[in-house]
């Protein structure tokens, strides 16, 4: 026996359909859509939106993700406006003791966490 995924449910907070946008052009692709859940992937990397609004389980809620560039990541998140199209905030790149790091906090409240391994 092996385990050979992990997909974390996710809370989309009040406009489901709009975070299903943001995830998309943030690079997701949608690979299911049951209504109320939705199956987001890019490459190995995979979640499940779900319509669910709870401010403060999302904003205790953290999630990361081990990207190639940190600096390439938040370039194309603000060329493509992202913040101010949906609301979301983004930090600065951070070194800390794993790697470079770039924080959103989505539409829900959930902490996203892009880093950038560095290596030891």
């Amino acid at each position: 026996m092996e385990f050979l995924s992990l997909s974390p449910f996710v809370p989309s907070g009040k406009d489901f359909k709009s975070a299903k946008a943001f995830f998309v052009e943030l690079g997701f692709k949608i690979l299911w859509d049951g209504g109320d859940y939705a199956g987001m992937g890019y490459g190995p990397c995979t979640f499940i939106l779900q319509q669910y609004e709870n401010e403060s389980f999302a904003q205790n809620y953290m999630v990361s993700v081990i990207v190639s560039s940190v600096e390439d990541f938040r370039k194309s998140v603000l060329e493509k406006k992202l913040p101010e199209k949906y609301g979301i905030r983004m930090g600065n790149i951070s070194k800390q003791t794993y790697g470079l790091e770039v924080n959103i906090i989505d539409k829900a409240g959930v902490c996203w966490h892009f880093i950038e391994q560095s290596d030891h």
